[in-house]
């Protein structure tokens, strides 16, 4: 037994005998009064500690509540996730292997096309060799294990062929692509205007920038060679309003100007070389101008 009803027991004690004490006929309406104000008191006190207890079990409760309704709704989660995993585990699976195939698809295709560059890359060594070997006229000697051609389009045939080759069988690698420009060139030395003329369009289509003005610029040359000069004007101009770190804007510009001077139209070539040399007076195409326009002065050396 606790010291609250001990202490309540002894006040319930005292109270009997206070009752029993009191004399009858004398206060007979307030002593009664007294005694059960007392045992009011010690209910009320009996009743304190039970609603703090249930208002902490209140509490607990509640927290209970929370925790489980926090588990029940993972499970819940859970559960949802289990089933639709098994409810679509064939879709799930076939997903899983279609990724897997194509991870592995492109890792063969990026193994396949590295090797691919590197042989590319030796048959275009192979091909440059031959269109850069020198050429020997005639009786002329030549040391011992040199090769050598005759004249420029039979080195040309045999270099085209080579290119051709690189570009149609590497078309899709950038020494394939080079292959391709550098067969439009043979073909142009070879006498081949209408290959060349196709070969070099397709190059100048592309989407790299670089190779396809020089093909263009090749175009323009090739459109001089065969009479159709107002074709070789609007490349000109072309590669002038967009040019590249291969053709700069510069380049175009002189090829236009000389154009003009074999049409005998200096005023056309001196007004383009004028505004070269200021634009770029201390570049190599604007001290270029500079020279066509005075040639007595010679050549200037940039400082």
């Amino acid at each position: 037994m606790d010291d609250f009803a001990v202490h309540s027991l002894r006040i319930s004690s005292q109270a009997k005998n206070l009752g029993r004490s009191t004399p009858r006929g004398r206060g007979r309406g307030v002593e009664p009064s007294r005694g059960h104000a007392l045992i009011d008191w010690i209910t009320a006190q009996s009743h304190s500690q039970p609603a703090t207890q249930r208002k902490i079990n209140t509490t607990v409760d509640q927290q209970t509540k929370a925790a489980l309704k926090h588990q029940d709704a993972f499970v819940t989660t859970t559960s949802h996730g289990l089933e639709w995993a098994g409810e679509n585990r064939r879709s799930v699976i076939v997903s899983s292997a279609i990724l897997l195939a194509l991870i592995l698809i492109a890792v063969i295709a990026g193994v396949i096309y590295n090797r691919r560059s590197e042989a590319a890359s030796v048959a275009f060594g192979a091909a440059m060799q031959a269109y850069q070997t020198p050429i020997a006229a005639p009786g002329q000697a030549v040391p011992p294990g040199v090769k050598t051609f005759s004249s420029i389009p039979d080195r040309a045939k045999v270099a085209n062929s080579l290119f051709m080759e690189v570009a149609n069988k590497y078309g899709m690698t950038p020494d394939g692509k080079n292959a391709l420009y550098f067969a439009g060139l043979s073909s142009m030395e070879s006498g081949q205007n209408a290959s060349a003329e196709s070969t070099l369009k397709q190059v100048a289509s592309g989407w790299n920038r670089d190779l396809a003005n020089l093909a263009k610029l090749s175009l323009a040359q090739l459109y001089r060679e065969t009479g159709r000069d107002p074709q070789a004007i609007d490349l000109y101009n072309e590669l002038t309003a967009k040019p590249s770190n291969s053709v700069p804007a510069g380049t175009a510009q002189l090829q236009l100007a000389e154009l003009y001077q074999a049409q005998n139209k200096p005023d056309a070539a001196k007004k383009i070389l004028a505004q070269l040399k200021d634009k770029d007076p201390k570049g190599p195409a604007g001290l270029l101008a500079a020279q066509k326009l005075n040639p007595q002065a010679g050549p200037s050396v940039p400082q």
